[in-house]
């Protein structure tokens, strides 16, 4: 396939904070375009917003039914290949089954869908369909994050013992939704967010990064969840116990009312012979220790890391990647498989293409979410994942 995957976007508009973000990281490796939208539920919006980025008028669509209809009847060479959803929690399953349905691959902004049952019928559908479904949990696509899998999944720090990943930010302290903030207002409204605040909102990027990092499932967990902030309507603060497939141990903490932090997403993996340490407001540099000799520092961009997380830099040494370079990897990859399944070419499980969470990641979210909240309701009873 010698051009660029094309793609639409459902949401991103005026005012929205997500939908640039993609749109910058989607653009940075070259390997994809955006060719139409249906950035707003308000028509009028939508199409203004498809103006604002010099789209034709005819690719500015009022609803996402509409974007997949039309584009559904384009000529193949003309139409997107793939949509982006980019919407609120409750808007991601409906455009992805309508997506998925009339052919076209999908990736969506996290968490996969609003509750478990959307995910699980959305799971049913990617495998019927047999097309390609990604999640932009961006953090998997830091180079470090992936160094830290290579070094667990090839045994360098010997069996898996305690994970610790924390993800406390600050800027919900207060009753932000009231004053009519629009990230705060969708992220604390049942309606729109599902039954997790804090938890869906960045609980589920702790619990992928464990997972991604270690290779590890979560079997099982007991949590704690509070909402601090009188007359919120979801949880702003989360503590859970974790009991991985294999014996390990988890903690993980999320927060939304911890004050004065700002995305501090930390992960600390201890194994039976070392350990590592990653910082998300350090991603260029992970510390690998050891019981007998002296911790080492490793750096992004260098020649000693795996194949993996060198694929995943662009800039030397010492140069900051990070937070859109993160998503540009999800979307590169993503960009890779779809050429790959149009070429016949079918991806190995460890092929750099193939490295992108996937559906299944996104009912594991799911299932997290609803085992917290149901723990919490019993007390921290301890409560298993219902995955299948």
């Amino acid at each position: 396939m010698s051009r660029k995957i094309r793609y639409g976007m459902v949401g991103g508009g005026r005012g929205a904070f997500i939908g640039a973000v993609h749109r910058i990281a989607a653009a940075i490796d070259q390997q994809v375009e955006l060719v139409c939208g249906a950035f707003s539920s308000d028509p009028e919006r939508s199409k203004a917003s498809g103006a604002d980025l010099f789209l034709p008028p005819d690719r500015c669509y009022g609803t996402f039914e509409e974007m997949i209809k039309a584009e559904a009847k384009l000529p193949k060479e003309q139409r997107m290949d793939f949509i982006a959803i980019v919407t609120p929690n409750h808007m991601h399953f409906p455009p992805a089954k309508m997506a998925l349905e009339n052919g076209f691959h999908v990736l969506s902004d996290k968490p996969a869908t609003l509750n478990l049952a959307e995910a699980k019928k959305l799971r049913d559908i990617v495998k019927k369909t047999g097309l390609i479904y990604g999640l932009t949990h961006n953090y998997t696509g830091y180079p470090l994050v992936k160094e830290a899998r290579n070094l667990i999944s090839s045994g360098k720090l010997g069996k898996i013992r305690k994970v610790v990943v924390e993800y406390p930010q600050g800027w919900l302290a207060t009753r932000l939704e009231a004053s009519g903030q629009k990230q705060a207002a969708w992220r604390t409204d049942p309606k729109r967010s599902g039954a997790g605040g804090c938890v869906g909102d960045i609980g589920t990027h702790a619990e992928n990064l464990a997972e991604y990092i270690t290779g590890l499932q979560i079997e099982e967990l007991a949590a704690d969840i509070t909402t601090f902030v009188k007359g919120r309507k979801l949880d702003d603060d989360v503590n859970v116990l974790i009991r991985f497939k294999g014996g390990a141990k988890g903690i993980l903490h999320a927060s939304q009312i911890s004050v004065g932090e700002e995305n501090n997403l930390n992960i600390r993996v201890y194994g039976e012979i070392g350990g590592i340490e990653w910082h998300q407001k350090e991603p260029n540099t992970m510390l690998v220790k050891w019981p007998d000799q002296p911790m080492q520092v490793y750096r992004t961009a260098n020649g000693y890391l795996s194949d993996a997380a060198k694929a995943a830099g662009r800039t030397p040494p010492a140069h900051p990647e990070g937070y859109l370079e993160g998503f540009a990897n999800i979307y590169k990859n993503f960009a890779n498989a779809i050429r790959a399944r149009d070429e016949g070419k079918k991806l190995g499980k460890d092929d750099v293409a193939n490295d992108f969470p996937k559906i299944e990641d996104g009912v594991r979210g799911m299932a997290f979410i609803e085992a917290v909240v149901k723990s919490s309701k019993g007390n921290a009873k301890w409560t298993k994942l219902d995955v299948k």
